[in-house]
């Protein structure tokens, strides 16, 4: 063997898989935790439904038209406010049990905290989903692109909000403080936009300038979407891609952007 030759190692195939492996170590069995914790907050399950069901029975007597559409909202809403449980939740953790540093001291990864965190409470919360889901499929039956366009924009919605309510729970050092103006945050976003209602209605009560903003935040450019994939909204070549660009757009950058922040605070004393 020439000296050329013996100066490079034979390639590990296995290298790659067990460092990406190891980025996510401990996230399955936080998850489980978390589901566990959430799952004894009887009340809090209970009466994650309340908005969504006011606004239901407001649509239900009031212009009944409007239903599949507010089905639809009542689903992405009840997803998006995942996100405003995880900014609680990981607040919680942090500033009232400081077990962060714990979690961070142990083999947990920064990032595998962050998406156990996530995954548990979105797991948690599941069953009244499915049944808004089922509601929503009653209403107004759902194809086969549809019912893709669905899962694929819950999925995304799951991850910006659950990966923004992970960054904003560490912008604050009192729980109390917090609370509100995630509240504020998450339900503005999740029912000022065209989320229960058409976005035909957006489009005739919002100057033409701001029209566009509706398929940029991504619980209405969800709602867009798969009210257009059921048949339901008409929208332009350019406003489904604006809207599908958009929501996939956010979701990964948030995503991406907790993951740093997760790793940051990691290393901050």
């Amino acid at each position: 063997m020439s000296g050329a030759e013996a100066s490079f190692p034979p390639l590990d195939v296995t290298t790659g898989a067990r460092s990406l492996r190891s980025r996510w170590q401990g996230a399955r069995g936080f998850t489980e935790t978390e589901v566990r914790v959430q799952t004894h907050e009887t009340l809090a399950l209970a009466t994650s439904m309340i908005v969504q069901t006011v606004f239901i029975v407001f649509v239900w007597l009031l212009d009944r038209s409007i239903l599949p559409f507010a089905m639809v909202g009542a689903v992405i809403f009840s997803v998006f406010q995942i996100g405003e449980r995880v900014t609680n939740e990981a607040a919680y953790i942090r500033i009232d049990h400081r077990l962060t540093e714990l979690y961070h001291a142990s083999p947990l990864t920064p990032e595998a905290y962050f998406l156990g965190i996530a995954a548990g409470i979105m797991i948690a919360y599941l069953p009244p989903v499915v049944v808004l889901v089922v509601l929503a499929e009653i209403v107004h039956p759902m194809g086969l692109l549809a019912a893709g366009v669905f899962a694929l924009s819950l999925v995304a919605i799951w991850l910006f909000a659950a990966s923004l309510g992970y960054t904003f729970s560490t912008l604050f050092h009192d729980s109390r403080a917090i609370w509100p103006y995630s509240s504020l945050f998450y339900n503005a976003f999740g029912v000022l936009p065209p989320v229960f209602y058409p976005f035909v209605v957006w489009k005739a009560i919002i100057p033409a300038a701001v029209v566009p903003a509706g398929l940029l935040v991504p619980p209405s450019a969800a709602a867009a979407l798969i009210t257009w994939a059921e048949g339901l909204t008409p929208l332009s070549t350019g406003e489904v891609l604006t809207a599908a660009g958009s929501l996939t757009f956010f979701a990964l950058a948030t995503f991406a952007f907790a993951v740093h922040w997760a790793r940051r605070m990691a290393r901050e004393p």
